[in-house]
């Protein structure tokens, strides 16, 4: 099957191919939000020898991790990327900048269209609007510095928030849960506590 993905330098990939009709999965390409459970489990299967795949003990390990899969919930953590100029202007430019405030009205003016305009553009490229595409942008970047082990409080201020509150309100609005929490379900550990 054709497939690619891009990661950053640090990042560790565990690649799962599963028969699609082996197990019930979401229909379209997405993100799930694995549990830790099903994350060791595929992580136990990575090391398995090749020809140890057919053995009993391995054949149990696939039936749980087939009985878990479906009941993993979908991540809403997907940035749809754009290869439109102006899109692919306005996440380079975010992208270099995690600070960057402009507005929809600012980016306009800039690029020489009307905001509505780039407002209709935004949504056809990405099928987000300008604030949503921005945001997922942040929540990506964000986990992926709370990953790298930044505090909370850095993220926050490197992202251009006001305050460590309002970044946490708009993490737990978009992710339904605290930024420390988030990372205690990805890993099982406590990072609820993590000091500034």
């Amino acid at each position: 099957m054709p497939h690619s993905n891009r990661v950053t330098a640090d990042a560790r990939l565990c690649f799962l191919f599963i028969e699609p009709d082996a197990v019930a999965m979401p229909e379209e390409c997405c993100a799930l939000k694995i549990s830790p459970l099903v994350r060791e489990l595929i992580l136990r299967l990575s090391t398995v020898p090749h020809e140890r795949l057919d053995c009993a003990a391995t054949q149990r390990l696939v039936r749980v991790l087939f009985d878990e899969l479906p009941h993993q919930p979908v991540e809403q953590l997907q940035l749809p990327i754009s290869s439109h100029p102006k899109i692919r202007a306005m996440a380079n430019s975010m992208a270099k900048d995690l600070r960057e405030k402009k507005t929809l009205a600012q980016w306009a003016g800039e690029m020489a269209m009307s905001e509505r305009n780039l407002a209709r553009l935004v949504v056809k490229e990405t099928g987000l609007s300008f604030l949503r595409w921005r945001q997922q942008m942040q929540l990506i970047v964000a986990l992926r510095l709370l990953i790298s082990g930044m505090a909370v409080q850095n993220v926050a201020e490197s992202l251009g928030y006001d305050s460590t509150t309002a970044f946490i309100t708009m993490f737990k609005k978009a992710l339904g849960t605290t930024p420390g929490r988030y990372l205690s379900t990805l890993s099982g550990d406590d990072f609820t506590d993590r000091p500034a």
